[in-house]
């Protein structure tokens, strides 16, 4: 197979990880003899620092002529710091969402056994527990009507039907290829636009009568990712919500830097991790990998090269075995490796395999 894929590492630690997950997908694609070309372009603060636009035009025609696009992390302490900015980093991941139409983000949560310690819960809650997250990535408060000024200011919640119907037809063809249960996550006991998500779902519930539906809210979900992670099978939730409890389900893995994720759509798919820009550690050599090389994992998987997925998650497993690990997820004595160092490992078991 012949894949275009656009490169956006963006910024603080991207660029460190974009470099390894560039490497493993070079080194899978060179083993399976496909052809793989790749278009850098810039975002975020990068790009506001160079032209004024945190996604700038020639990134977007870069992105829509691509096969997947590969992304990093935008953010940056100067912006983040002034609430006056007027022009923000993460600007320009809403409008790579919003302009290719990414209107679904997959977030699986899994665990690893060597990482249990790593868990602030206790091994018994987390042995098991697997899941996926869709969330809903173009709608709700980041995308409504916003003002602000010294004294108030509002975000709308704003959502249609088509647009709640075609994010739970996504969670319910996963559930299919899952264990068949969908646990639609709202506060319809006080907002409106849950309600309309809630009734939506009972309107569509009985299309899938294959899969079990049940309804939650999401202060009660947040606790029971917490209490019972391996209850849920396919949550599907809104834009807010759904990045609030994917980050949370950090807590089940062990690590922030584990979690990868795919945005899909009507246009270029988007693979990346979940994780921040963390520009605290930027050009240390410390910034966990994982999430960035399993997101190329998602990559293949997505166009139907499962077994090129398949081998990047066995060597991921074979490394954290190994203890080859970056610092905030190593073993207590265990041997020092950094960024580079756990993608290169990596990438020499892919060659092996």
């Amino acid at each position: 197979m012949n894949l275009k894929i656009a490169v956006l590492a963006g910024d603080g630690i991207g660029p460190e990880v974009m470099e390894q997950g560039v490497a493993v997908l070079s080194a899978v694609a060179e083993k399976f003899g496909h052809e793989v070309s790749y278009q850098e372009a810039i975002c975020g603060a990068h790009a506001i620092d160079e032209v004024g636009d945190p996604f700038p035009e020639e990134t977007f025609k870069i992105c829509q002529e691509s096969d997947a696009v590969l992304f990093a992390s935008v953010g940056d302490p100067k912006y983040d710091n002034d609430p006056t900015a007027k022009v923000r980093p993460e600007q320009g991941l809403l409008a790579m969402r919003k302009k290719l139409g990414l209107f679904a983000n997959i977030r699986p949560v899994q665990t690893f056994k060597c990482l249990f310690h790593k868990s602030p819960l206790k091994d018994e809650l987390i042995e098991g527990a697997d899941f996926v997250c869709i969330r809903e990535l173009t709608g709700g408060m980041y995308f409504g009507e916003k003002y602000q000024d010294d004294d108030k200011a509002f975000d709308t919640n704003y959502y249609t039907r088509p647009e709640v119907e075609r994010i739970l037809k996504v969670a319910y063809d996963y559930a299919r290829k899952r264990k068949n249960h969908v646990t639609v996550v709202d506060k319809a006991n006080v907002l409106a636009s849950s309600r309309l998500w809630r009734q939506v779902a009972r309107e569509m519930a009985p299309q899938y009568p294959d899969v079990v539906t049940d309804y939650m809210f999401v202060d009660n979900a947040a606790m029971k990712m917490l209490t019972d992670p391996k209850f849920f099978d396919v949550m599907v939730t809104e834009n807010t919500f759904g990045d609030i409890l994917t980050d949370e389900g950090s807590c089940i893995s062990g690590s922030m830097g584990l979690l990868p994720s795919a945005s899909t759509g009507e246009s270029t798919p988007v693979f990346e991790p979940i994780h921040g820009s963390w520009p605290q550690a930027k050009g240390l050599n410390i910034a966990n990998p994982l999430a960035q090389i399993l997101s190329v994992a998602m990559l293949f998987e997505y166009f139907g090269l499962n077994e090129e997925g398949e081998l990047i998650r066995k060597a991921v497993d074979a490394s954290l075995d190994a203890n080859v690990r970056t610092p905030e997820i190593q073993v207590e004595g265990g041997a020092k490796y950094g960024t580079n160092e756990v993608g290169e490992w990596i990438v020499n078991y892919i060659r092996k395999a």
